[in-house]
């Protein structure tokens, strides 16, 4: 079953709905040196959270960034070992020179 076609499925609609109980409400929006008159609500609702949108996508490009060149979770895996490479021996890493493996 297609999950994820029927969730944007249920948003849409929900949207549908919000759209169609705001039809008639306006607002007025005003961004200091212009005032924009009668804006229907839902274009502001819908407006805002595309800008939220947006705005979230430089966020998300620097975590990416940051996970390719080996960002935090980098730090935790090298945190355990000593500067030569060998594990320490506090924090045994299954595999690399473990309590079970033949030096």
């Amino acid at each position: 079953m297609p999950w994820r076609l029927i969730g944007w499925i249920l948003i849409f609609g929900i949207f549908l709905v919000f759209i169609a109980l705001n039809v008639g409400n306006s607002c007025d929006i005003s961004f200091g040196f212009h005032t924009f008159s009668n804006v229907p609500v839902y274009l502001t609702a819908l407006s805002s959270f595309v800008f939220g949108l947006l705005c979230a996508i430089p966020v998300m490009i620097s975590l990416q960034l940051g996970r390719r060149k080996g960002g935090p979770a980098k730090e935790k895996k090298e945190k355990g070992r000593k500067k030569d490479g060998e594990a320490a021996l506090t924090e045994a890493v299954p595999g690399e020179n473990g309590p079970y493996g033949i030096d």
